[in-house]
C-alpha cells in the first residue's frame, strides 16, 4: 500500500467511525507508529482530520454525506476506480466532477494526493462540479480552485440541477469530465434514475475534452430511466476487474475505451 492508498484508507475509517487511534491504523494497515503518526499529520496540515493526543477525529465538512454515501455498494471497487481516475489528472488540470458515490471517491483521492498539495502561485487543480458535498470536502484545500455550478439541490444526491447550472457549464472548458451513472449498456449507453441529472451530466461531458464514464462493474448491462449518452458523449469507461471479456469487447465495439482498475 502507497502513501496515497494509506491515506485514503485513513478517510475510510474516519468516515466510517469518526475517529481513529493510532494503535488502529497500526493494526489495519501494517505500518509502524512513526508511519502512522505521519500520515495523520498530512492530513491535518491538509485539514482532513483534526489531531488528537493519540490520533484523530474527523472533520465534518468532509464526511455528513447522505445515508447513501457512507453505506455505499461495491466501496472497494470504487476506491480503485477513483484511484484509476485520479491517475489521468495532471497536476493544472479543469476537472469536472458530477455528484454520486463514485465520483465523491474521485474528490477524496484528489484531494490526498500529495503532488497537487505543493505550494503555487496557480491552483494546482480546478473542479467544477454541480455536487454540493464535493464542493465542501475540497473548498478546504488552499490549492485546488472549486467551482460550483448552482442551481437547485436534489435531496437524493446533494446534486444541483436546473437552468441556473446550464448557464455557468455553457461558458466553460473542461480537461476531464468524471461521469458516475447508475447503468450502463454498450447499446444503449450510460444513464441514471433522474432526468434533471441526466441533463446535467451530459452538458457536463461535453464540455470536457475528454468525458469518462466511472461506474463498478455490477451496474453494466443494466439500464436506468433518463439516457445521458453513449460514445456521442464518452470516450472511455473506468471499472473494476468484474467486467467479463465480452463486455469490454462490446464496448470497445461501440467506439468506447475501457480502463479497468486492478
Amino acid at each position: 500500500m502507497n502513501r496515497d492508498e494509506r491515506l485514503t484508507a485513513i478517510l475510510d475509517l474516519l468516515a466510517e467511525n469518526g475517529s481513529v487511534e493510532v494503535d488502529d491504523l497500526i493494526a489495519s494497515l501494517g505500518v509502524s507508529p512513526a508511519t502512522a503518526r505521519r500520515d495523520l499529520d498530512t492530513l491535518a496540515r491538509q485539514q482532513l482530520l483534526t489531531r488528537t493526543r493519540g490520533g484523530a477525529v474527523r472533520n465534518s465538512v468532509a464526511y455528513d454525506l447522505p445515508i447513501r454515501y457512507r453505506h455505499e455498494s461495491n466501496a472497494d471497487a470504487k476506491q480503485r476506480i477513483a484511484h484509476a481516475a485520479s491517475a489521468l489528472v495532471h497536476r493544472g488540470s479543469v476537472v469536472g466532477l458530477c455528484g454520486g458515490t463514485t465520483a465523491t471517491a474521485i474528490a477524496t483521492v484528489l484531494s490526498t494526493r500529495t503532488d497537487l498539495m505543493e505550494p503555487s502561485p496557480e491552483p494546482s487543480l480546478t473542479v467544477v462540479t454541480n455536487a454540493v458535498n464535493i464542493a465542501a470536502q475540497l473548498a478546504v484545500r488552499p490549492q485546488f480552485k472549486v467551482v460550483v455550478t448552482g442551481g437547485v439541490v436534489h435531496p437524493r444526491s446533494y446534486e444541483l440541477v436546473g437552468p441556473y447550472s446550464d448557464a455557468v457549464l455553457s461558458g466553460i472548458a473542461l480537461d476531464l469530465a468524471f461521469i458516475g451513472v447508475n447503468a450502463i449498456d454498450p447499446v444503449h449507453g450510460a444513464s441514471v434514475n433522474d432526468e434533471a441529472e441526466a441533463h446535467v451530466n451530459r452538458l457536463m461531458a461535453t464540455r470536457a475534452t475528454r468525458a469518462i464514464v466511472v461506474a463498478d462493474s455490477a451496474k453494466i448491462g443494466e439500464r436506468a430511466f433518463a439516457r445521458i449518452g453513449s460514445d456521442d458523449v464518452f470516450s472511455a469507461f473506468i471499472t473494476d476487474a468484474g467486467i467479463s471479456d465480452d463486455q469490454r469487447r462490446s464496448f470497445t465495439d461501440a467506439g468506447i475505451d475501457v480502463i479497468v482498475a486492478s
